[in-house]
C-alpha cells in the first residue's frame, strides 16, 4: 500500500517537474473562460480551461512525448497558435488573443520564431503579389515592355523577397518542430495567392503537397491536417486546367497520398474518409470513385466496415452498372396511375427513367429535399422519369406520416440499414439517389435535386426540342 503510494507520488510529481507551462498577461481576457487546446489528426481536443483573473493574468501546464500545435481560445472563437514542445516555456504578454499583432511573446524561443514569421510571412505575400502584378505590365504591355531598368529592379526586389523568406528558416534549428511546421504552414496558407496571382508556382506547389507525408507524428499534431488536404484538391480544382486534366492530376494527387497511408491503417481510415466526403460534397466523382476503387483494390490495410461500405458503393453502383432488381415490400403506397396488382418488383415499371431515392423521415437533408421531389415530380413524369423511394424509417407511424401525401411509390420494411433492398444498392448515408434507364442501367448519381433537375432540364426537356 505505501509502496502504491509512494510510486503514484513520484509518477504526479515527475508530472509537474517535467511539465512545460503556457502563461499570459493578456489584458483584455479579465474574466473571461479561457480554453487551451492541441490536436489529434482532424480533431481538435481540449486540455484545460480557466477563468482569466481580472488582472488578465492566466496559467496553463502542458506535457507532450511529441511536439504539436496548441491553441488558447476564447469565447470570440479565434485561436491563438502556440508551438508545444519539451523545454519549450511560454510566456505571452499583450492586449488580445483575437488581435495578434498586440500580442508579444516574452519566452518560449520557438513561439518567438513562429511568432515573427506569422508576422512577416503574410506582408512578404503581399509584396510579392504586388511585384508580380507589375511585372506582368512590365514584360506584357507594349507601353512598358521596352524599359528594361524597372523590369529589372522588379526581378532584383522579388528575389529579394524570396531569399529573405528562405533564409528565416534556413536560419532555425533543422531539429526543431517550428522548422518543420512553418514551411508546412506557408504551403498551405499560400494557395489562394498562388492560384490568383502567381499562377506559375501551382505545378511547383501541387509537387510539394504531394510529398507530404500523411502519416507524419509532425503532420497529425499540428492542426493542419485538414486543411492540407483541403488546400491541395481546391489547388487542383482551381489549376485553370480542363476537367478531364484535373481529374487526372487528382488521380495522381490520391496516389501519392495513398502510398504513404498504407502504411498505417489508423490514419489511412480517418483520412481516406474526410478526402472521400470532400470530393463529394465538391461534386467530383471520379475522383471520389477511383479513390474508392484504389482504396477497395490496392490497400494492404483493414477498412473499418462503415469505410469499406461506402467505398463498395462506387465499386457495385457505379455509373454503367446494372442496378438490383427487387420485390416492393408490403408497406408500399402507390399513386393511383401505378397498379398495385401490376407493380410487384422494381423491373415491373414501364417508365424509360426512374430515380432511385433512398430516405428516412429523421434525416434533416431528406426532411429538406424529399418534398422538392414532390414539387418537381409532375415535371419529372412528364418527361419519362419515375421516382421511387425507399425509406429507412423504424416505425411505421413515422413512415406513413412521412410518406402519405408523397405523389410517388414509397416503400418500408422498417429494418433500417438491415433492409434487403438499402444492403444490396450499398446505400451508406441519406438521402441517396441512383438514376436507372428501363434497363435499370446506372446512368446518374446524383448528389442533389438540383443535379437531377438540371439533368432533366437538359437532357430530356432541352434534348427533346
Amino acid at each position: 500500500m505505501i509502496k502504491t503510494a509512494i510510486f503514484i507520488f513520484i509518477l504526479f510529481t515527475s508530472y509537474f517537474v517535467n511539465a512545460q507551462t503556457v502563461t499570459g498577461s493578456i489584458s483584455s481576457l479579465a474574466g473571461q473562460q479561457l480554453k487551451f487546446g492541441s490536436f489529434n489528426g482532424l480533431q481538435s481536443k481540449n486540455l484545460d480551461s480557466m477563468v482569466v483573473n481580472a488582472s488578465g493574468n492566466f496559467s496553463f501546464k502542458f506535457n507532450t512525448d511529441k511536439p504539436c500545435i496548441g491553441y488558447l481560445i476564447t469565447a470570440e472563437n479565434k485561436p491563438f497558435f502556440l508551438i508545444l514542445d519539451k523545454g519549450e516555456n511560454i510566456q505571452l504578454a499583450g492586449e488580445s488573443l483575437a488581435y495578434k499583432e498586440t500580442v508579444q511573446v516574452l519566452k518560449g524561443a520557438q513561439n518567438q520564431a513562429f511568432s515573427v514569421y506569422a508576422a512577416e510571412h503574410p506582408r512578404r505575400e503581399q509584396a510579392m503579389s504586388a511585384w508580380g502584378y507589375l511585372e506582368k505590365i512590365y514584360l506584357f504591355d507594349s507601353l512598358f515592355s521596352i524599359q528594361k531598368t524597372p523590369k529589372k529592379s522588379i526581378e532584383d526586389e522579388v528575389l529579394r523577397i524570396k531569399n529573405e523568406d528562405k533564409s528565416f528558416l534556413a536560419n532555425l534549428d533543422p531539429k526543431s518542430y517550428v522548422a518543420w511546421y512553418l514551411p508546412v504552414r506557408r504551403l498551405v496558407s499560400d494557395v489562394s495567392t498562388i492560384a490568383q496571382y502567381r499562377t506559375e508556382e501551382i505545378p511547383a506547389t501541387i509537387a510539394d503537397f504531394r510529398k507530404l507525408d500523411y502519416t507524419d507524428e509532425r503532420l497529425y499534431r499540428s492542426g493542419l491536417l485538414k486543411d492540407a488536404i483541403e488546400s491541395h484538391f481546391w489547388l487542383l480544382e482551381n489549376s485553370g486546367k480542363s476537367l478531364d486534366s484535373v481529374f487526372i492530376e487528382m488521380k495522381v494527387s490520391i496516389d501519392a497520398m495513398i502510398g504513404y497511408l498504407n502504411k498505417d491503417e489508423k490514419k489511412l481510415n480517418e483520412i481516406t474518409d474526410y478526402l472521400f466526403d470532400l470530393l463529394e460534397r465538391h461534386s467530383l466523382f471520379q475522383a471520389s470513385e477511383y479513390l474508392a476503387l484504389k482504396v477497395l483494390n490496392e490497400v494492404s490495410c483493414t477498412i473499418n466496415s462503415d469505410l469499406a461500405k461506402q467505398l463498395e458503393t462506387y465499386r457495385a453502383m457505379k455509373k454503367g452498372n446494372i442496378a438490383p432488381d427487387f420485390a416492393f415490400y408490403p408497406n408500399t403506397f402507390f399513386p393511383a396511375d401505378i397498379s398495385k396488382e401490376k407493380t410487384k418488383k422494381l423491373s415491373d415499371l414501364k417508365s424509360p427513367y426512374t430515380v432511385m431515392v433512398f430516405g428516412a423521415s429523421n434525416c434533416p437533408r431528406c426532411q429538406e429535399e424529399i418534398p422538392e421531389i414532390a414539387k418537381l415530380y409532375s415535371k419529372w413524369k412528364s418527361q419519362g422519369v419515375e421516382v421511387v423511394f425507399i425509406s429507412l424509417d423504424e416505425v411505421p407511424q413515422e413512415f406513413t406520416k412521412f410518406t402519405l401525401s408523397l405523389p410517388f411509390i414509397s416503400s418500408c420494411d422498417f429494418k433500417k440499414w438491415s433492409s434487403p433492398i438499402v444492403e444490396s444498392y450499398y446505400v451508406f448515408g441519406t438521402p441517396t439517389m441512383f438514376l436507372l434507364d428501363n434497363k435499370r442501367e446506372i446512368i446518374l448519381r446524383p448528389n442533389s435535386v438540383k443535379q437531377m433537375d438540371a439533368w432533366v432540364d437538359w437532357y430530356l426537356i432541352q434534348g427533346n426540342k
